[in-house]
């Protein structure tokens, strides 16, 4: 049985990204007198998915589905993460409401798009249906591309970008200030193993020997989850690919205040980074995974790992993409590239839940893809479940559901789109060449 919850609990959190340390933001604000991180690298970590330089965001309601309790999940995650972008101080200075732009090229994907849940002109939404309207949604010389077969839609306002990196690193410095302790290094901050006694997890032990012991141990350890704890076939750790451009001045000067261009098969833009004048950009598919098999059991898993490279097909796909919207800029060197991982639940429903038979021990994974968007609130959802707080329909949605991963079919695009040849799962084991990035470009942006 665990103890008693009170503001004078010990809590530990496995994981200082994006979820962890949102849930240290809410739990400081609630007035938990003693939070605790553990990560192996300091905020914000070169692993995490939110160490990025921008992320999109849309405003308002919108939801897929026709269950109406999923609807009611969907709209109360993204109207919360609104209201936070909006109005909280720690977040509001890293939104840049520049509009948004989604397309398609395929028919599948069309429909997609254009589903009941989409897009419309009743939504406020523009539709672009010939090269000419998408390159009149920026400035001239921006998009030089012909846009072979898109089809898509342009929201003005109520929706954009956000810094990822500096809103991670602002709610880190709010959390500190509010007197959560950060925990990093390698040997001192990486989780070896969690903490069972008496039926119950009773912390976790990092690499250098420390037990670290708390009343609540919350693991919020993305795409490593799994690693650290059996999550019974919930979890598949799914990486994507992007790259960045150098950009001159003048470009930056050009490129300023776009909206974010999205095409669900091809890939998607933002402005680019001031602060190193590089131009995000990531070629569209439904995911990589790294398969492994436990030679004792011959079970198939999907094992994170970090790389600064990738792959040189999502190169070619990167490029294809940038060909045909600024052609300009298709042959220009990469300055950065990295894999970037995430956790796909089977119906992309987050995971946020204490474990039935671990009372002491909170789940806050599952991001599946959504869920930066969400740092403003996600923590204060975590520290719901943790308080069992959460609306029914929410805590329904977010419960520990094995049985939704049996028999799991761990090559599922779940409603993922990429080009004729990548519309599928892809294994990082196929892959036999990576993309190097030139020297004097890397050192550019230093």
């Amino acid at each position: 049985m665990s103890s008693p919850l009170s503001l004078n609990s010990t809590i530990l959190i496995v994981g200082a990204g994006t979820w962890g340390i949102s849930t240290a933001l809410h739990l400081k604000r609630r007035g938990y007198k003693h939070v605790t991180l553990l990560d192996p690298y300091p905020v914000p970590s070169p692993i995490s998915a939110g160490n990025d330089v921008n992320k999109i965001l849309e405003l308002g309601t919108f939801a897929a589905g026709a269950d109406s309790d999923e609807r009611f999940v969907a709209n109360t995650l993204i109207n919360e993460a609104t209201k936070g972008w909006l109005e909280d101080p720690v977040f509001k200075p890293y939104f840049h409401e520049t509009g948004c732009i989604i397309a398609a090229t395929s028919e599948a994907g069309r429909a997609h798009m254009n589903s009941a849940s989409g897009p419309s002109e009743d939504a406020g939404w523009l539709p672009l249906k010939t090269k000419e309207d998408f390159q009149a949604t920026m400035p001239k010389g921006v998009l030089t591309g012909d846009f072979p077969g898109w089809e898509g839609w342009w929201m003005k306002k109520g929706s954009g970008w956000i810094h990822a990196r500096k809103s991670m690193e602002s709610a880190a410095r709010e959390a500190e200030r509010l007197g959560a302790v950060f925990v990093t290094g390698h040997e001192k901050g990486k989780v070896e193993s969690l903490i069972f006694e008496d039926g119950d997890v009773k912390g976790a032990k990092t690499l250098d020997g420390v037990e670290h012991r708390a009343d609540r141990t919350i693991l919020c350890a993305g795409a490593n989850a799994g690693i650290i704890f059996d999550m019974k076939d919930q979890l598949r750790p799914t990486a994507w690919t992007l790259a960045h451009i150098k950009m001159t001045k003048e470009e930056l000067q050009l490129y300023k205040n776009l909206p974010v261009l999205f095409n669900i098969e091809r890939g998607f833009f933002m402005e680019p980074d001031e602060d190193k004048g590089e131009l995000k950009m990531c070629d569209e598919h439904p995911g990589y995974c790294n398969w492994t098999v436990d030679p004792q059991n011959s079970q198939r898993s999907s094992v994170p790992f970090a790389k600064h490279q990738i792959p040189k097909e999502a190169e070619k796909r990167a490029r294809g993409f940038l060909r045909e919207t600024m052609p300009h800029l298709a042959d220009r060197p990469f300055s950065f590239a990295r894999i970037c991982w995430c956790a796909d639940t089977p119906n992309r429903a987050f995971l946020i839940s204490k474990h039935p038979e671990y009372p002491s021990l909170v789940l806050g994974c599952g991001a599946s893809g959504h869920g930066f968007c969400h740092i403003p609130v996600i923590g204060g959802f975590i520290t719901d479940a943790m308080e069992d707080k959460l609306e029914p329909r929410m805590k329904h949605s977010f419960r520990w559901r094995p049985e939704t991963a049996v028999n799991r079919k761990w090559d599922d695009l779940q409603d993922r789109f990429g080009p004729e040849g990548s519309n599928r799962m892809m294994n990082f084991g196929d892959i036999v060449e990576w993309t190097s990035i030139q020297p004097e470009i890397a050192e550019a942006r230093l």
